[in-house]
């Protein structure tokens, strides 16, 4: 069986509200050389009625079963994933437009298959309604020491070759996602931009249903990569950046 080019990784528990518009989304991609691969924390409630009844099933694999989280989840994604690049989306999450897969595509395919290719990410409502950009803008040329200043680009918006990507730390429960882009990162030989919005990000995630602990674990991985005292400065400045994004968001749904 030859390989897809990218495996599209979707975990979910209970996600009968959201799992649809992320279904949807995959199902209506342009380009379909793509696997989606659904692991399932073993649902309680319809979450697998409605995965089945959306169409597009001969592209999608479902596993339900219970897991220990979210990056366990993850590994189990990337333990079943058989595409040359993984993108991870989430219930809730969805591609920006129904080309998104292709233009992607196009950046692998024209920049000599780069370890990272990204984009930037608009922030959705539960109902799949635009509330702004995210508030970390996705550089034009991105290198592994940018993420000292905080996760840059959103890890749905954020493909990697599956040749270099590791598994996600069980160590971190909310943020084993920025090491693990750091990680990818370290070993990507090439980073390409696809100026483009990729991603309507879900805004109350796992990660922001618990930003104290998972700034306390950011930072802690941080200090690790980049070292304590510069990673102690450069939060002097997240404090301040982190204000200015709540009264955007408080702005924007006025």
């Amino acid at each position: 069986m030859q390989e897809p080019l990218f495996s599209i990784v979707t975990i979910t528990y209970n996600a009968s509200p959201t799992i649809e518009r992320t279904i949807r989304s995959v199902a209506s991609q342009s380009f379909n050389d793509y696997e989606h691969i659904i692991v399932d924390g073993a649902s309680k409630d319809n979450t697998l009625e409605i995965i089945d009844r959306v169409p597009g099933k001969e592209l999608r694999t479902v596993y339900s079963e219970p897991d220990n989280g979210l990056y366990d989840a993850m590994n189990k994604g990337l333990g079943y994933a058989n595409g040359q690049y993984l993108i991870f989306l989430n219930a809730g999450d969805k591609f920006h437009t129904s080309d998104t897969l292709a233009e992607i595509a196009e950046t692998i395919r024209t920049k000599n298959f780069p370890g990272v290719v990204y984009g930037q990410t608009n922030l959705v409502d539960n109902e799949g309604k635009f509330i702004a950009q995210r508030h970390l803008s996705a550089p034009d040329n991105l290198q592994y020491k940018d993420f000292a200043r905080g996760m840059l680009v959103c890890h749905q918006a954020f493909v990697v070759l599956r040749r270099i990507a590791p598994l996600y730390n069980l160590k971190w429960r909310y943020s084993a996602d920025y090491e693990w882009c750091l990680i990818c990162l370290q070993h990507s030989r090439k980073n390409e931009f696809t100026g483009s919005v990729l991603i309507d990000y879900l805004s109350e995630g796992l990660t922001t249903a618990n930003r104290r602990s998972s700034l306390i674990e950011r930072f802690k991985i941080m200090s690790h990569y980049f070292g304590f005292w510069p990673t102690l400065w450069r939060h002097l400045g997240f404090v301040r950046r982190f204000l200015n994004h709540k009264k955007q968001l408080k702005n924007a749904s006025i």
